[in-house]
């Protein structure tokens, strides 16, 4: 097969896997096999691409191949069913595969209720550990391996393949329905649905691996369920608060590659690329959800933050000493390692490398970062502007080796290679984006 060819069929499956699935969901009602449906449309656009070419609408493709292997699914399952049944009760001229044909293109076609966002809400069952939940989702409304859900949360593949085999089995096993929970399951579920929308974004904003730095139709399609879910629940201020975050975070996307393709971290992007509408309208977001009774949480203290940078026309104005203080409190109500990882950067630029430093070294010595790729970027950062630029070189060819991102890794071995230099500008920057 052709590099061309495979990259046509993973581009298409990346953009179509999430709403093909979703659509085989509610058809069969089993999650399990919508996505084994979807992976057998795959596997045939394999096997058949190579020798008669790419289709000119390789999605419509995709999407009638699945259907008909619904459609043969749907009729082993009927015959079996009826296998006891007297032939002669068949009705002359009823043809079982066009009825179910005309069942599923009604399902497939229909726009009027959402798929995906009825397929989250049904992945994030109580049924299921929240870890399960998020694995499962991103598994098949991302199209994302389990490499790559590993990587954004920090464990195995091995760990990560076995949440999501026992999500699929505990949604079979306890007869799941397809369907968008009522009220009170909603806000129950609301949580984890949340979670993993933050996910999708994360993962389209700052690819975990792959040749590309980003894949903007996953920030496109979190933004779209993100806004689709404000106007579900209103009233909930961390719904506004993602939105939010999402919406200021995606302003940046023009800017945070070059003329080649190239990475630009955040202190280097010429933020007149920054998209004002995007953010007015994150900012917009964030007023709401700090308007409303109720508390705010993690995804609104992390709009606040993203607003911190969004307000400074040039890096040289960001209020540091704010967003380290935001930190604070975000690590309070949502502890992770990775936002003691942000709050050392903050607090080295608010406060001194060496004050980001100890705060980094704390994290670190309770085991929490690990081999983790930014972590030793960050530490070469705050090393750099320290003056130790031999050390911060180690970090950064570290922080290269670990990361399966290719636009990461060449930021991270050209901050090496600069460090290593015998005259280093001491212009220095955290590696943000």
């Amino acid at each position: 097969m052709s590099t061309a060819t495979r990259e046509a069929v993973e581009a298409v499956w990346r953009i179509e896997s999430a709403r093909l699935i979703a659509g085989l969901a509610r058809v069969t009602g089993d999650l399990g096999l919508a996505e084994e449906l979807a992976q057998d449309a795959l596997v045939t656009a394999l096997e058949q691409w190579p020798s008669g070419g790419i289709p000119a609408n390789p999605a419509g493709w995709l999407m009638t191949t699945a259907k008909r292997l619904a459609i043969d699914a749907h009729r082993r399952r009927i015959v079996y069913q009826r296998k006891l049944e007297t032939i002669g009760r068949a009705q002359p001229g009823h043809d079982l595969a066009d009825e179910i044909g005309r069942a599923i293109d009604d399902a497939l076609d229909d726009h009027i209720g959402d798929d995906l966002l009825r397929l989250i809400f049904t992945a994030a069952h109580p049924a299921l550990s929240t870890e399960s939940r998020v694995a499962l989702t991103l598994r098949c409304l991302c199209g994302l391996s389990t490499q790559e859900i590993g990587r954004a949360y920090l464990v195995s593949t091995a760990t990560a393949a076995a949440r999501i085999v026992r999500a699929k089995r505990t949604l079979a096993a306890q007869s799941v329905r397809f369907e968008l929970p009522d009220p009170a399951a909603m806000a129950d579920r609301l949580a984890s649905v949340l979670e993993v929308i933050y996910l999708i974004f994360n993962e389209g904003y700052s690819a975990s691996s792959g040749d590309d730095w980003m894949r903007p139709a996953l920030c496109e399609e979190a933004l779209r369920l993100g806004r689709v879910l404000a106007g579900m629940v209103p009233d909930e201020p961390e719904v506004h608060g993602l939105v939010a975050l999402m919406e200021i975070q995606a302003s940046r996307t023009a800017a945070r590659t070059g003329r080649e393709g190239e990475p630009v971290l955040l202190a280097d992007q010429d933020r007149r690329a920054w998209d004002r509408l995007l953010i007015r309208r994150g900012l917009a977001a964030l007023q709401r959800a700090e308007s409303l009774s109720k508390p705010i949480g993690p995804y609104t203290l992390q709009a606040a933050i993203a607003a911190c940078h969004a307000r400074a026309t040039r890096a040289q104005d960001t209020d540091w000493a704010r967003i380290a203080s935001l930190y604070v409190v975000l690590a309070h109500v949502w502890p992770s390692p990775v936002v003691e990882l942000n709050r050392a950067v903050a607090v080295g630029m608010a406060d001194g490398p060496a004050a980001g430093l100890a705060v980094l070294d704390a994290a670190v010595n309770r085991g929490e970062l690990g081999d983790y790729p930014l972590a030793h970027a960050v530490r070469g950062d705050l090393l750099a502007r320290s003056g130790n630029h031999g050390e911060a070189a180690q970090h950064f060819h570290r922080a290269a080796e670990l990361t399966r991102n290719a636009g990461e890794r060449k930021v991270f071995t050209r901050r090496a290679a600069e460090l290593a230099a015998p005259e280093v500008s001491a212009g220095c920057r955290p590696p943000g984006s």
